[in-house]
């Protein structure tokens, strides 16, 4: 099982992965690129919740490791930590405290660099973490199956004068999918209407290919008023339905006179379905034959 072993990827490999998922790829995409199985990225982008995690960066204020290589050489020469903090124009207190990694006889600027970059690496507390009566509210309007949206769009209107009292919908979603802050319960997840336990991209729906998906397809809201309203004949409207052991039946129908027709294909590959209603249109009567060409 994925869970059991570690999945390990670079850092380059990671940002590559959350970029492809973040354009809308699809897991065996994603797999087949870096050369995982689609298991083992699922696993990885389910610890953040699909959510692609926030870029770290260092502050301005601590330390770099220019100047903790200028301590070591301090250190190494014999120089006070007050010597050394006005050397680098910092605060004595934050060299001492910096030499602390190891003491001057261990002090070393690569391994105190990397120790403060891991202790650093905490994530920041979740608002309805620390917001318990903007949690319980959250809560009870996801339990009504209304959509994180509906409740961040609700609280501004309801509580106008008291920003404290906001939420973004993305919050909800980040305290629902990244089920490590403990924040909702996961069992809250089923109230969503995609149901789904992982964040998807928005571009899924145009880029990624789907199970169901028609590619460059035409959205039935497009046809024209006349198509519609059934008002003039000719217009036929095809489906392709799939029964049990692979198994295929495609229909046409003529929407202003309903008449309809079946043809059984033996499978639901694109030319051998054109090809056997192609087959099955000849032998329908002329006028039907004539709105079909």
């Amino acid at each position: 099982m994925t869970q059991g072993r570690r999945v390990k990827l670079s850092a380059t490999q990671r940002t590559d992965m959350w970029s492809r998922w973040k354009a809308g790829q699809s897991l065996h995409e994603i797999g087949r690129a870096l050369g995982k199985d689609q298991v083992s990225i699922q696993f990885m982008l389910s610890q953040h919740g699909g959510i692609v995690p926030a870029a770290r960066r260092r502050s301005p204020l601590t330390l770099t490791l220019a100047e903790r290589e200028n301590i070591s050489r301090g250190i190494a020469s014999g120089s006070s930590m007050r010597e050394i903090a006005k050397g680098l124009q910092r605060a004595a207190s934050t060299v001492s405290g910096e030499v602390r990694h190891g003491g001057r006889l261990w002090y070393r600027a690569s391994e105190a660099d990397h120790q403060v970059w891991e202790s650093a690496s905490r994530p920041k507390v979740c608002l309805l973490a620390i917001h318990g009566k903007l949690r319980k509210i959250v809560a009870g309007k996801l339990i009504l199956d209304w959509s994180p949206e509906q409740i961040s769009g609700w609280l501004k209107n309801q509580y106008p004068q008291d920003e404290s009292m906001r939420v973004s919908h993305e919050t909800i979603y980040r305290s629902l999918f990244i089920q490590a802050r403990g924040v909702l319960k996961k069992e809250l997840i089923q109230h969503l209407r995609s149901q789904r336990r992982i964040r998807r991209s928005r571009h899924s729906r145009v880029s990624g290919h789907r199970s169901g998906q028609i590619v460059d397809a035409i959205s039935i809201r497009e046809r024209p008023t006349e198509i519609e309203d059934r008002a003039i004949p000719g217009h036929w409207e095809g489906d392709l339905l799939g029964g049990t052991k692979n198994s295929h039946i495609a229909t046409l129908v003529e929407r202003h006179s309903r008449f309809t027709t079946l043809v059984k294909v033996p499978s639901k590959d694109t030319a051998v379905v054109v090809a056997a209603l192609s087959r099955h249109v000849r032998k329908l009567p002329a006028p039907l034959r004539r709105s079909l060409t």
